[in-house]
C-alpha cells in the first residue's frame, strides 16, 4: 500500500505579515563559520583552522510566542475554565494524544467572503455535498480564502471565521480538534470589530474561540495547503509541542493519505 504525506504546516521565518503587526517570529541565523570559534572553545588547543573548512555548526535563535507558525491552541487559551465552569480548562501538555491522530475531513468554504461567519446549516450543507457523516473525534480542517494569502500582506484578514453556532455544532458531535488556514478559528477581528460598533454586543468577540468555555476543544491556525486535502479519507497527524501549563503549542501538522 502506497503512503502519502501532505505537509499542513507553514514555516516559521522572517515573513512580518505572517502575524499582525509586532507579533510576527524573528529568526536569527547563525552560519558555519560564524560558530567555529565557540566550537573550539570546548577542545584546548584547537582552532577554528583546524575544523573541516574552518566551519563549526549551524545554529538559529528565535523569537516567537506559542502563537506563531503553525500551532495548537488548548482549551485554557480560550478561558479559564471549560464544561460550564465546572473545571480548570486543559492546557496544551494535557492534550489527549489519541485526539492528534484520527482521521481528518475538509470543509472547503473557499468561496465566503472574508468576515463572513459560517453557521451550522453551511457545515451541514457542505457535509452533505462531500458525502460524509461526523464522528465523534473527526478532525474537521476549514478550508478559506486565507490560505492562498498567507505571507502576503493582509493575510491575518483574509478568510471566513467559525463563531459560537459552528464551533458547538461541531464539538457537541464529539469533535475535539479543528483547525483553519486562517490567522484565527473566529473571523478576522477587522471584521468582527465592524460588527462591534454597530451593535456593542461583547458576545460577538471571539465567540468561536470562547464556545471552549462550554465544550473543550482543540484548535489549530495557521495550517497550510488544505487545499491539495480530499474532502476525507485521510489521517491528521498533529501533537503538539508539550509546553507545560502553556496556552498553545507548536505542530508540524501532517495529512496521511493511504492509496
Amino acid at each position: 500500500m502506497a503512503r502519502q504525506f501532505i505537509d499542513l504546516s507553514i514555516h516559521i521565518d522572517n515573513n512580518p505579515h505572517s502575524d499582525h503587526p509586532g507579533g510576527a517570529p524573528k529568526v536569527q541565523y547563525v552560519t558555519h563559520k560564524q560558530t567555529a570559534g565557540g566550537l573550539a572553545h570546548f577542545f584546548k588547543g584547537l582552532k577554528p583552522e583546524d575544523l573541516p573548512d574552518s566551519e563549526g555548526w549551524a545554529v538559529e535563535n528565535v523569537t516567537l510566542s506559542t502563537h506563531n507558525g503553525t500551532h495548537m491552541d488548548a482549551p485554557w487559551h480560550f478561558h479559564s475554565t471549560t464544561d460550564h465552569g465546572a473545571r480548570k480548562a486543559p492546557s496544551i501538555d494535557e492534550t489527549p494524544l489519541e485526539y492528534c491522530f484520527q482521521p481528518g475531513v475538509k470543509l472547503d468554504f473557499r468561496h465566503l467572503p472574508d468576515g463572513h461567519l459560517v453557521s451550522a446549516a453551511e457545515i451541514e450543507a457542505e457535509l452533505a455535498r462531500i458525502g460524509h457523516e461526523l464522528k465523534p473525534l473527526d478532525i474537521v480542517l476549514v478550508n478559506t480564502s486565507a490560505g492562498a494569502a498567507f505571507g502576503e500582506p493582509g493575510y491575518v484578514d483574509k478568510g471566513c471565521g467559525m463563531g459560537r453556532e459552528a464551533t458547538l455544532y461541531l464539538t457537541e458531535r464529539g469533535v475535539r480538534v479543528v483547525g483553519t488556514d486562517g490567522w484565527s478559528w473566529d473571523a478576522p477581528f477587522n471584521h468582527t470589530a465592524r460588527r462591534w460598533e454597530q451593535s456593542h454586543d461583547p458576545s460577538i468577540i471571539w465567540e468561536g474561540h470562547k464556545a471552549g468555555r462550554e465544550i473543550p476543544y482543540w484548535q489549530m491556525e495557521k495550517l497550510h495547503n488544505l487545499e491539495a486535502l480530499p474532502s476525507h479519507g485521510f489521517t491528521v497527524a498533529c501533537f503538539p509541542v508539550k509546553i507545560r501549563d502553556a496556552s498553545a503549542g507548536w505542530t508540524r501538522a501532517v495529512a496521511i493519505i493511504d492509496e
